[in-house]
């Protein structure tokens, strides 16, 4: 199979330089059909792979809010699931009501013939029958439970760059052989002048386009969506354009493909998205903080009073991880939004957001 690299430069001969968006469009196709790229032996860790308390406290989280709903028969949907390892701990924790196994069916958004089979040996021993889809325009009709856990992170993002000639968007283009960022010439006249030279402005259509689809779901059928990622409340200016390779962070253009790309989420757009379709936002909250109001350090005590010295000290470190403060910590850097029908007045652990925010 020819490099994806190669297939860039190809591509860029030919048509000339291409948006960030498609670039990273292209490089998380090929990345995610071609590996699994979670644990020590991959390129990231994610909160599930860290602890099982984190599956199981949002599948608590779960539960409350269908009991809140009224108990209907739903859809458990999850946008990229990875090893299947959040949908495990999740369903093993809806165990304490019983009637939940009877009214719901799990669904999967997941691309990668890899991760599915992944998640088909992670959920095999969980007693419910799980589908799997390729979008969420698939997961059929009916009142929705959602999951996306650093799923909208690595969503595709447009990026323009502050001039003289006001807003142009950033591209990906060759130097020879080698792959280098540069500007289209032509101002992207809707966004105005801007302020500051050389700020990056970053416009995550295809994370806007996910939420529309999926909050106006919830404003027809009735349900709630938890999404746990890392970004900031915009509105804001900056690059946040990242690669990882082998858990360490290397040069978005080195190795197309080869590297997993992500972004920051721009929050305050998705809650406006979801405002847009008839939906309700909560939060935002750091996760440590959401973490803390679902009682994650009494569940790392209880798990403590079983464990050995080895597993106690692990699950301390597991703790910390998830919670810890500070610029760096997942506590702080990863944020929780709930999106909800409107009704839906008040969740558990989240702030309600003023409806049009």
């Amino acid at each position: 199979m020819k490099a994806l690299k190669e297939t860039l430069r190809e591509t860029i001969a030919l048509e000339g330089p291409i948006s960030v968006e498609r670039y990273m469009n292209l490089c998380l196709r090929h990345y995610y059909a071609t590996r699994d790229p979670l644990g020590a032996a991959g390129d990231f860790t994610t909160a599930p792979e860290i602890s099982q308390m984190f599956g199981e406290l949002i599948g608590l989280w779960m539960l409350e809010v269908w009991n809140g709903m009224g108990r209907p028969a739903c859809r458990l949907v999850e946008l990229g699931p990875g090893r299947g390892t959040l949908m495990a701990d999740f369903l093993r924790a809806t165990r304490l009501l019983p009637d939940f196994k009877g009214a719901a069916t799990v669904h999967l958004v997941e691309t990668s013939p890899s991760l599915r089979q992944r998640q088909k040996t992670a959920l095999a021993s969980s007693g419910f029958e799980i589908e799997w889809h390729d979008s969420i325009e698939d997961v059929p009709t009916g009142p929705m439970l959602l999951v996306a856990n650093e799923f909208f992170d690595a969503l595709p993002v447009r990026q323009f760059q502050a001039t003289e000639r006001g807003w142009c968007e950033r591209l990906v283009g060759l130097d020879g052989e080698r792959l280098v960022f540069g500007l289209r010439p032509e101002p992207e006249q809707a966004l105005g002048k801007p302020l500051r030279q050389d700020d990056i402005l970053e416009w995550p259509s295809a994370s806007v386009d996910v939420m529309s689809t999926l909050a106006g779901r919830l404003a027809r059928d009735g349900g709630a969506a938890l999404i746990l990622d890392y970004g900031y409340w915009g509105p804001a200016f900056g690059d946040t354009l990242q690669a990882l390779k082998n858990h360490q962070p290397v040069d978005p253009l080195q190795e197309p493909g080869e590297a997993d790309l992500t972004t920051h989420v721009d929050f305050h757009r998705l809650v406006q998205a979801a405002a847009a379709q008839g939906a309700r936002g909560h939060g935002i909250a750091t996760q440590g903080d959401f973490l803390r109001a679902l009682g994650i350090e009494a569940r790392a005590n209880a798990l403590r009073a079983r464990a050995t010295p080895a597993q106690a000290a692990d699950i301390d470190q597991a703790l910390a991880r998830l919670i810890e403060r500070g610029a760096a910590g997942m506590g702080e850097l990863f944020k929780v939004l709930a999106v909800t029908h409107e009704a839906t007045q008040a969740v558990p652990g989240l702030p309600a957001l003023p409806f049009s925010s």
